[in-house]
């Protein structure tokens, strides 16, 4: 069991740098100046992936799957807020 519990905290540890590493691959400012909602918006995703890599270290497993795809899903909303913001931008030059 305690092989198990190791390798069970190895894979977290993996997933984590692993979702560290594409959100900040993903990270994208949005000007509050310019889009101060969308940019709300993003820091407010940016929180939800956060809570939920302290809540992946906090029970020390992945949650049956479940969190990993919340987290992708999230980067998702991340990449599409910044599309917006773009396209609102491309509209108002």
């Amino acid at each position: 069991m305690n092989m198990r519990r190791m390798l069970a905290a190895g894979t977290v540890s993996l997933a984590l740098i692993g979702t560290a590493w594409s959100i900040a691959q993903e990270t994208h400012n949005i000007d509050p100046h310019k889009n101060p909602n969308l940019a709300a918006a993003q820091q407010y995703v940016d929180q939800a992936l956060q809570k939920i890599a302290d809540a992946e270290r906090a029970h020390e497993h992945d949650m049956a799957g479940h969190a990993k795809k919340a987290q992708d899903l999230l980067s998702q909303a991340n990449v599409e807020l910044k599309k917006a913001a773009e396209a609102r931008d491309h509209e108002h030059k």
